[in-house]
This record gives C-alpha cells, structure tokens and sequence, in this order.
C-alpha cells in the first residue's frame, strides 16, 4: 500500500459518519486503485498490457483528486490537509505520466 493510501485512509476516517459508504468509500477505493492497477500491470505480460494498467493508475489518480476537491469543499478536509494529499497526488500522477510515456516509446 502506498503512502499517499495510508495518507487518505487517515484522512478519510476524519469525514463525517453519515459519509461512511459515500465518499469515504469512494475517495480511498480510488486511492487503493492507483497502486492496485500498477501491481496488476506488472503481473502481466509485455509493456502494452503494463502501460494498459498505467493509464488505468492515472485515471484513478484523476478520480481521487476529484473527490478530495468535493471534500475539501465540503468543508471536510482542512485546507492544509487538501494541500499536503493534492502536492502528494501531483507528484504521483507526474510519475505516473513519465512511466505510461516511457513505455509508449518500447511500443514505436
């Protein structure tokens, strides 16, 4: 599990309980697939299939920063808080990009 899972589990658990199997649960089930998608594209086979699960990856990357923009608007994420996962998942979704570009090139 990633530092930035653990990082939005903590933050998550903060939420209000009537969120409990609404953001709650979306925000950390788009956090648990970022790592998830690129463990199980280097489970398979070829850097096509790898750079499949990447693109996968970014997009839930993409989802979680959506959520926690709702959350944060909401009032239920401090600002400094927001700031700290938004800086954590930019850097995240950067990697993420190099990595899907990288392989792209073994594809040409």
């Amino acid at each position: 599990m990633s530092l930035l899972t653990v990082a939005v589990h903590g933050a998550t658990a903060r939420y209000p309980k009537d969120e409990r199997f609404g953001l709650v649960t979306q925000t950390r089930r788009s956090a648990v697939s970022v790592a998830a998608n690129i463990a199980e594209g280097c489970g398979r086979r070829g850097a096509r299939e790898f750079a499949r699960f990447v693109d996968i990856a970014l997009g839930s990357a993409y989802e979680l920063e959506s959520h926690l923009r709702v959350a944060a608007a909401l009032g239920y994420l401090p600002s400094g808080s927001f700031e700290s996962l938004k800086a954590d998942l930019d850097e995240v979704k950067r990697m993420l990009v190099g990595l899907a570009q990288s392989l792209q090139l073994r594809f040409r």
